[in-house]
C-alpha cells in the first residue's frame, strides 16, 4: 500500500475514525485540511495518497473495464486502510468514510461493494461508479449506515441525475440516505455540507452510530 498520512487525534485516544479519500488532481495533505474543518479533536484522521494523483485513468462513467486494474486497486487500498483500522481497534462501525470528487466517487463505490454497517459514508459532488444505465446495486445490505450526498446541480463532472440515482441505490442497501443539491454551486465543497459531516462524526464519536 502507499502513503497514509494521519492527522487531528492519535488513534491510542481517538474516539472514532475517518479515512478521507481525495480527488482527482489532489493530495492526501488537501482532504486532511478539510478535515480539520470538522474542528473535532478527538478523531483521527487517515488519507491515502493516489498514485500520480488520481485513483483510476477515466471518468467514473467509463466502462469499468476501461479502469481496471487502477479501480481495484483503489478499493485494495481503501480495504487495507480499513484493515489497519480494525487492527488498531477501530471496528467499521466507528470509521467514517469521506471522499471528493473521484475520491468521493471511489468510497461510494468501496461501501457499495463491501456493504456493512458503518460509522458513515459522506461522497463530496460524487456518485458510485458505472457507465450511464448500467446496474449500480451490489448485494449485501448498508445496515443503517448514515449516508451523505452533497452536490451541485450543476456540477461539470457530476451528472445530477447519477447523484439521485447513487441515493436511491444506497438507500434500497439499507442506507439512511442525506441528498443536499446546491443550485449553482461550484465543484466544491461549503460550509453545509462540512457541517453534516462534522455531525456524522461526532455522533460516532459520541457512540450513536
Amino acid at each position: 500500500m502507499g502513503q497514509v498520512l494521519a492527522s487531528g487525534a492519535p488513534l491510542a485516544r481517538a474516539r472514532a475514525a475517518a479515512i478521507m479519500v481525495h480527488g482527482r488532481g489532489g493530495s492526501a495533505e488537501d482532504i486532511l485540511s478539510l478535515g480539520e474543518e470538522f474542528g473535532l479533536d478527538d478523531i483521527a484522521c487517515l488519507a491515502p495518497q493516489a498514485a500520480n494523483g488520481a485513483w483510476y485513468p477515466y471518468s467514473f462513467l467509463a466502462p469499468i473495464a476501461d479502469n481496471e486494474p487502477y479501480l481495484g486497486n483503489a478499493l485494495g487500498v481503501l480495504a487495507a486502510t480499513f484493515a489497519d483500522l480494525a487492527r488498531a481497534g477501530f471496528a467499521a462501525e466507528r470509521v467514517a468514510l469521506i471522499g471528493f470528487s473521484q475520491g468521493g466517487c471511489l468510497a461510494l463505490e468501496y461501501a457499495a461493494r463491501n456493504a456493512r454497517r458503518y460509522g458513515a459514508i459522506a461522497g463530496l459532488s460524487a456518485g458510485l461508479i458505472g457507465p450511464r444505465g448500467s446496474p449500480l446495486a451490489h448485494p449485501g445490505s448498508l445496515a443503517g449506515t448514515p449516508v451523505f450526498l452533497g452536490c451541485s446541480d450543476v456540477d461539470g463532472h457530476i451528472p445530477l441525475a447519477r447523484v439521485h440515482e447513487s441515493r436511491d441505490v444506497l438507500g434500497k442497501m439499507g442506507a439512511a440516505v442525506t441528498e443536499r443539491i446546491y443550485p449553482g454551486m461550484g465543484h466544491t465543497v461549503n460550509e453545509d455540507e462540512i457541517a453534516h459531516v462534522r455531525n456524522l462524526l461526532a455522533g460516532i464519536a459520541a457512540g450513536d452510530a
